[in-house]
């Protein structure tokens, strides 16, 4: 006999709902049983005209010595961004973005090295012309500001409008992250809602030279 669906359960549905509504959820830590919904009074956001790659980044992404891929291992990437001492990432969470993946509204970059260890990446959600960054992981030097150049590069050349980091860190400020307010941050996301964008209009094997072209021009 099937059983009665927990009509208090979140499924992908809901949190697709959330998002477009302009909150996120979160767990208190990576064994937390229950997680819950978060509008913060000021949000992270980085233009995407507003991209600040060093020189020094440039150097290290020419020197192909690493491998970009786009959703090829989400599990993998999602699995890394969790494996920290401290995280806000749990089972629950950890799965519904597993199935938004399967549903393909949740997407990742990949950043591999020569012997194809994932060694950095991010993943999150797209809705609209809006992309909800979640998480990101490195473990080799600018491994995750590498995903990141990709990814911008990705949502120009696909229309996209938003790029939400949820909150700021001094990371992402150097990136060129900022913060705005509650009010701002909602004028944005309807703006970007509104969108039809395409995730997949920068083919995989694009040039290292069109995509800094692509991430670094400004408006």
């Amino acid at each position: 006999m099937a059983k009665d669906s927990d009509p208090f359960e979140i499924t992908p549905l809901i949190v697709l709902q959330a998002y477009a509504a302009g909150i996120f959820p979160m767990a208190e830590s990576r064994d937390a049983t229950t997680m819950h919904w978060v509008d913060p009074r000021t949000r992270g956001v980085l233009p995407l005209d507003g991209l600040h790659v060093s020189r020094s980044l440039r150097k290290r992404i020419r020197r192909a010595e690493l491998q970009i891929q786009v959703d090829r291992d989400f599990r993998g990437v999602i699995g890394a961004c969790a494996a920290r001492d401290e995280t806000w990432i749990n089972d629950e969470i950890r799965q519904l973005f597993m199935d938004l993946h399967q549903l393909g509204a949740a997407h990742s970059i990949e950043v591999r090295d020569g012997a194809g260890t994932l060694v950095g990446g991010l993943y999150g959600l797209v809705l609209g012309g809006a992309f909800f960054g979640e998480s990101m992981f490195s473990d080799r030097p600018d491994a995750s500001k590498i995903a990141l150049v990709w990814l911008v590069a990705r949502l120009r050349r696909g229309g996209f409008q938003l790029l939400d980091t949820q909150f700021v860190t001094d990371h992402l400020l150097s990136l060129g992250a900022r913060e705005v307010s509650r009010a701002d941050y909602h004028r944005q996301l309807e703006r970007a809602l509104a969108v039809q964008s395409d995730w997949s209009a920068l083919p995989e094997d694009a040039s290292v030279e069109e995509v800094l072209q692509l991430s670094t021009q400004t408006s």
